[in-house]
């Protein structure tokens, strides 16, 4: 989907990127109904951000059917309504941690999966887990809807040193500095939570990988985030032009 040109303001291409990234992972099964929500900050503004308004699948989120909402939950523009718990964890983590540019909350199988085990952390046993060692943080404790400020500050305090938190009992979220970022994150968090569970269902001792060769891996990842995130982006977007077109719309 070509979306260059002098009339494409950086509001309108954010709006693109964030509107294919829920069809993306619409596509990738990651989805939950009416349920879960990305959002993206407004360049340009103090506290402003892009949401999914409350009815629409993943799968029909267009450009211009994003909501953009401010830290007190007025609608600024777009058509719709958010959902409860989308308004209390975007606006508090935009608010409170301020490289979340990008905020991604999904129930997504295999890593919910891994959240309501009694030891849900993930572990560096193959490649894809080897980009989260030390960018996890974990809540411990299901507490029900997030529907409250503490409920919302306790999701901002574990998110201000990781880019990745794992919540018992209820499913993930993920910050990153763009929308390409976060969905690369989103991506190979459930491959990796999907291949811990594969692995744990083989009936043999795991595999363990040598602590200096996991330093080295993680720091190669950094790298390879860096370069990648955007590369990912464009082609999930190729992909969606051929299965499921209109976001750009």
């Amino acid at each position: 989907m070509n979306t260059r040109g002098a009339d494409i303001t950086p509001e309108h291409a954010l709006r693109v990127d964030l509107a294919a990234a829920y069809r993306t992972v619409a596509l990738e099964g990651g989805d939950d109904g009416v349920f879960n929500h990305f959002s993206a900050a407004v360049p340009g503004t103090e506290g402003e951000f892009l949401l999914k308004p409350f009815g629409p699948l993943f799968e029909e989120v267009t450009a211009s059917g994003l909501i953009r909402v401010d830290l007190a939950g007025r609608i600024v523009a777009g058509q719709g309504m958010w959902e409860p718990t989308a308004f209390h964890i975007h606006a508090r983590i935009h608010a409170g941690v301020p490289r979340a540019r990008c905020v991604m909350h999904t129930h997504m199988p295999y890593a919910t999966a891994l959240t309501s085990l009694a030891d849900m952390r993930i572990l560096p046993i193959t490649q894809s887990a080897m980009r989260f060692v030390g960018r996890v943080g974990y809540l411990e404790e299901y507490e029900g809807l997030v529907l409250d400020e503490d409920a919302a500050l306790r999701l901002v305090a574990a998110h201000r040193d990781h880019d990745v938190v794992l919540m018992a009992n209820h499913g993930v979220s993920v910050i990153g500095r763009d929308v390409a970022a976060c969905l690369y994150d989103l991506h190979y968090l459930e491959i990796a939570a999907r291949d811990q569970y594969l692995a744990r269902t083989m009936g043999a001792p795991l595999r363990p990988v040598a602590p200096d060769v996991v330093a080295r891996a993680v720091g190669q990842m950094v790298t390879e985030r860096e370069t990648s995130a955007a590369v990912h982006l464009a082609a999930m977007k190729r992909r969606l032009d051929r299965q499921l077109p209109g976001y750009a719309a």
